[in-house]
Order: structure tokens, then C-alpha cells, then sequence
């Protein structure tokens, strides 16, 4: 059956079908591919594109500006917009459609992303927000198929840390579409939200996804894929405590990649991550409070299982697809 996303905002996947997911990671192989034969295609000629961040970033700006660019399309990057200042979020997103064939936004709250694809009329798509994070959870899905071989709806992720975080859902939305096992293992505190788990379980009963909340390192026997995010973003010192004492017991060793019994087993990471202590954060926390904050170890990140700069380039190659798809 034919797919066309001509005009569709990605705001989360769980507005997509798995044919339509499906669809994106192809046509991410595709660009992919012939990005690296030298091929220009310049499909996105003539398009204008505003990145609207409201926070930090590293690899959205970059893949976003990278991906237009090798497609044909201009870019502007906004951080001083007056959205919610001097004007209201309805107001700058009717003005920005009027100038720009597609919005990216990163930043906290659904709402805003919801609104500006809302008022705006243009293609919108979700860099990151409080609760979500679907380009980020595309290239997992692609870094997945090439380094795992068997089929998506065969590969059983674990992800290990925070259950309630934006990648933790997102990466929950993105298994229950594919029909695979998602494993949150995590203290029983910060364990999912209980509306979110059954809205990805409606989901899970129609694709053949297994959904399921673990504490208990066993439940790490068979996976394919240990995935885990840091444990605490600046802004959130005085959380660290309780947080480090919670979640320590799910750092990401080499224990814990032996533990899943398979050869074969990949560690990703959404990055950044605090793996070492070459970081303000990472250095200044346990320099001064004696707080090791480090997710993983840093030889697990640095070996053979890790796949975390595979998965940061294809960021690159999933949000080319999905500006080319929609616009």
C-alpha cells in the first residue's frame, strides 16, 4: 500500500502506523546510502526551514541543518524568538507558516509542539520535548536493523535507568508500533506513568509488542539492545542525591552486557552521556559531593557493543527522511 506523508507533522510516533514508521527507515537507508555514493538529489530545493529551539542541542541543530542543506533547503535557526514573551505561541506560529515551508521545535512542554503544528499550518516536527523524543527514537530504530539481524518485531530492548523520561517513553512508543519487547528496567519510583504504559499497550495488543516494567537486573536475559540516558540534566543539582542512590544500581557495566546472555547484544545511547569524568558535570558533582553520576561505564562505551556514534550519525539520516516525506 502506497504511503504518502506530504503535509504531516511529526509530533510523536504514535500518530504513525508501523507501515508509515516502516516507510521512514527505508527511505532513511535510501538517502543514507546514497549520501555516502556522493549523490545529490536536492529534493528540499527551494524549501525554507526554521529551527525553533527553546533548548540546547548538539545533535538536532546539527542534523537538521545538515540534512537540509544536502537536500537544497535554506535554514534559519531561531533562539530569541519572542513566542511566549512579547507574543503569543498562536501568533508566532501563524507568522512563522507564513515565511517557512517547516517548523522544527525542541524544548519542554507536547503542548507547544501540538500548537505550533496546530496554528501554523506547515509540516511541524518534535526535536525533543519533556515527554517525547520520536527523531531521536527513528535512528534508534534504523541503528537497530543494522547492527541486529533479525526482524524489529524479534529484537527485545531494555532500557535501563529513568522509566518516566522523554526517551524512555518515546522508545516505548517506537517498540509498541514495531511489534517488539520494550523492557524498562528500573526502580519501581520511577517506574512509568501508569496512562502512558496503557495507551502504548492499546497499541502493543495490535501490533504483537510485549510492554513490561522490570526491577530486577534477570530480566536483562535475551536482549538485543541495553539502551540508557543520563540520570540528571544541569538544572537538576539538587536532585542528584536521591537520584544517584536510586539508580546506580542500573549503571550499564560490562556485568550487566554479559548478563544478557547474547553475543550479539548492542549498547546504545541517545547522548550526551556522562560515561567518564571529562565534563563539567560529571567532574564537578563528584569533585564536590562525591557523586558519581556516570550512567555507563566507560568501558561498555567505549567497546564493541557500543553503537553511539552510528546512532548519533543517523539522527542525520532519519530527519532528512522525514523533512523529505513530509514537505
Amino acid at each position: 500500500m502506497p504511503v504518502n506523508l506530504k503535509g504531516r507533522s511529526l509530533l510523536t510516533l504514535m500518530d504513525f502506523t508501523p507501515e508509515e514508521i516502516r516507510y521512514l527507515i527505508d527511505l532513511s537507508k535510501d538517502l543514507k546510502s546514497k549520501k555516502r555514493m556522493g549523490i545529490k538529489n536536492n529534493l528540499l530545493a527551494g524549501k525554507n526551514i526554521v529551527l525553533l529551539f527553546d533548548k540546547t542541542s548538539t545533535r538536532t541543530r546539527c542534523a537538521f541543518e545538515v540534512a537540509a542543506f544536502d537536500e537544497g533547503a535554506n535554514v534559519t535557526y531561531l533562539t530569541n524568538s519572542q513566542m511566549g514573551k512579547k507574543e503569543s505561541l498562536e501568533d508566532t506560529a501563524k507568522v512563522l507558516g507564513r515565511f517557512y515551508d517547516g517548523i522544527e521545535y525542541r524544548g519542554f512542554k507536547q503542548q507547544t509542539v501540538e500548537d505550533l503544528a496546530k496554528y501554523s499550518g506547515v509540516p511541524v516536527w518534535n526535536g525533543l520535548t519533556d515527554v517525547d523524543h520520536p527523531t531521536q527514537v527513528l535512528a534508534d530504530l534504523l541503528t537497530i536493523e543494522e547492527h541486529i539481524h533479525k526482524p524489529l518485531n524479534k529484537v527485545k530492548l531494555v532500557f535501563v535507568g529513568d522509566a518516566r523520561n522523554n526517551m524512555g517513553y518515546a522508545l516505548m512508543y517506537g517498540c509498541a508500533k514495531m511489534g517488539m519487547t520494550y523492557t524498562a528496567l528500573a526502580p519501581k519510583e520511577l517506574w512509568a506513568d501508569k496512562e502512558i504504559m496503557e495507551k502504548a499497550q492499546k497499541v502493543a495488543n495490535e501490533t504483537g509488542a510485549k510492554i513490561e516494567m522490570a526491577d530486577s537486573i534477570e530480566d536483562i536475559k535475551g536482549a538485543d539492545v541495553i539502551y540508557t540516558d543520563i540520570w540528571a540534566s544541569m538544572g537538576e543539582e539538587d536532585k542528584l542525591l536521591e537520584r544517584v542512590k536510586l539508580l546506580t544500581p542500573y549503571k550499564v557495566t560490562m556485568d550487566m552486557m554479559k548478563a544478557t546472555d547474547n553475543q550479539d547484544a548492542i549498547f546504545m545511547h541517545c547522548l550526551p552521556s556522562y560515561h567518564d569524568f571529562k565534563t563539567d558535570m560529571a567532574k564537578g558533582t563528584f569533585d564536590n559531593q562525591g557523586l558519581d553520576i556516570r550512567e555507563v561505564e566507560d568501558e561498555v562505551f567505549r567497546s564493541s557493543y557500543s553503537k553511539v556514534f552510528d546512532e548519533a550519525e543517523n539522527r542525520m539520516h532519519t530527519i532528512k527522511a522525514v523533512m523529505v516525506a513530509t514537505l
